[in-house]
C-alpha cells in the first residue's frame, strides 16, 4: 500500500510539474523552436515519458525498501533450481571389448567413463542431481538423485554391474523405460537423459515413451563401428545406425564417441535448461531494479536529447562564404 501511494504521489507531482513547464514553454516557443513554434515530433511525447519515469523510479525504490534482501550463500542451490541427469549405462559383456579410443586399446566401458568425465567438466554439474541406471538383460537403478559426483565415478569405473543380471541379450530399451519411470514425477523439461552403449543386440521395436520431464536426450556410441570384436558367437561392433535411430525417435542427439569427445554444440543442445524463459525467473526485486535503471537512464538522457535533437531550428545568422 505504501508503494502504491508513493507511486501515485510521484506521478501526480510529475504531472503537475509538466503542466506548469508546458505553460512556460508555450510562452517562449518561437525563441526555442523557431518561427513555427513547434518542437521535433518525437519531443512531444517527452512530458509523458518523464511522468512515467518518475513514477517508475518511485515504485522501484519503494519496492526495494520493502522486499526481503537477497542473501547469496555459496554452494547452496534451492531444490526447485536443481536439474536431473539420468545416465543409462550399458554394462553388458560386450562393453569390456577393447576396440575403443583413438588408438583402439581402451575397453568400451573405459571409453564411456572418459566421455562421462568430459560431460561432467563441460556442463554445470553442480546444478544436477544424478541417477545411474545399469542395463544388460534388463535394467536396475543403481543410484537415484545423488549430488555426490565421486560416488557416480566409483560406480562407473570400479563396480562391475554385469553380475547383477542373468546372462542374455542386451535390452537397452529396458534401461530407457526405467529412466522414464524414474523421471515421470519430475518437473517439466528438468531432466537430461544420457545413454551410453555400443548398440549391440538392440531390438528394432519396443521404444518406450519419455515423459515431459525429460527435456534433452543424448545417445553416445562407443566401440569400433567398422571391424568390431568377436563375442558370444557373433561379431560385436558399435551399431551406430541403430543408436542414431534411437536418438531420432527420442527427439535427441547422437554422437559416435569412440574416438572423439562430444562436440560442445551437441552437448549444449542436449543439456540446455529450457524449462522457463529468463523472464519467468525474475522476482519482484529484479523488476524493481530494472524499473530504477530504465527510469534513471531516461531522466538523465532526455535533457541531452532535447538539447541536441529537440528542434531543427538553429538560432543565429548564417555567415556568407567569401567569393
Amino acid at each position: 500500500m505504501v508503494t502504491l501511494f508513493a507511486t501515485a504521489g510521484a506521478l501526480l507531482l510529475a504531472l503537475v510539474g509538466e503542466l506548469l513547464h508546458s505553460r512556460r514553454v508555450r510562452r517562449v516557443a518561437r525563441l526555442a523552436f523557431g518561427s513555427d513554434a513547434v518542437p521535433a515530433p518525437w519531443a512531444r511525447v517527452v512530458p509523458l515519458v518523464r511522468v512515467l519515469a518518475h513514477g517508475g523510479l518511485a515504485w522501484g525504490l519503494c519496492t526495494l525498501l520493502q522486499v526481503e534482501p537477497r542473501v547469496h550463500e555459496s554452494e547452496q542451490i534451492p531444490d526447485e533450481e536443481y536439474r536431473h541427469l539420468i545416465l543409462v549405462h550399458d554394462v553388458s559383456p560386450s562393453m569390456l571389448l577393447r576396440d575403443a579410443g583413438v588408438d583402439g586399446t581402451q575397453s568400451r566401458a573405459e571409453r564411456a567413463k572418459a566421455l562421462i568425465e568430459s560431460l561432467f567438466e563441460r556442463v554445470p554439474i553442480g546444478k544436477f542431481k544424478i541417477s545411474v541406471i545399469a542395463t544388460y538383460n534388463g535394467a536396475k537403478p543403481v543410484v537415484e538423485d545423488t549430488k555426490d559426483i565421486e560416488l557416480v565415478r566409483h560406480i562407473l569405473g570400479e563396480v562391475d554391474m554385469r553380475y547383477a543380471f542373468k546372462a542374455g541379450s542386451t535390452r537397452l530399451f529396458d534401461g530407457i523405460e526405467e529412466a522414464a519411470k524414474l523421471a515421470k514425477p519430475w518437473r517439466l523439461r528438468s531432466a537430461l537423459l544420457v545413454i551410453m552403449s555400443d548398440g549391440d543386440t538392440v531390438p528394432a521395436t519396443g521404444m518406450p515413451t519419455l515423459p515431459p520431464s525429460i527435456g534433452g536426450t543424448l545417445v553416445i556410441g562407443v566401440g569400433d563401428n567398422v571391424a568390431g570384436k568377436f563375442i558370444a558367437g557373433h561379431q560385436s561392433r558399435q551399431d551406430a545406425s541403430t543408436l542414431r535411430q534411437i536418438a531420432i525417435r527420442l527427439n535427441g542427439e547422437f554422437h559416435n564417441g569412440n574416438k572423439r569427445q562430444v562436440p560442445s554444440d551437441v552437448l549444449a543442445a542436449a543439456a540446455a535448461d529450457s524449462r522457463k524463459p529468463l523472464i519467468e525467473h525474475l522476482s519482484l526485486r529484479e523488476y524493481a531494479l530494472l524499473a530504477i535503471a530504465v527510469a534513471s537512464a531516461l531522466l538523465a538522457l532526455l535533457p541531452l536529447l532535447l538539447h541536441y535533437l529537440g528542434t531543427r531550428w538553429r538560432p543565429g545568422v548564417e555567415v556568407a562564404e567569401a567569393a
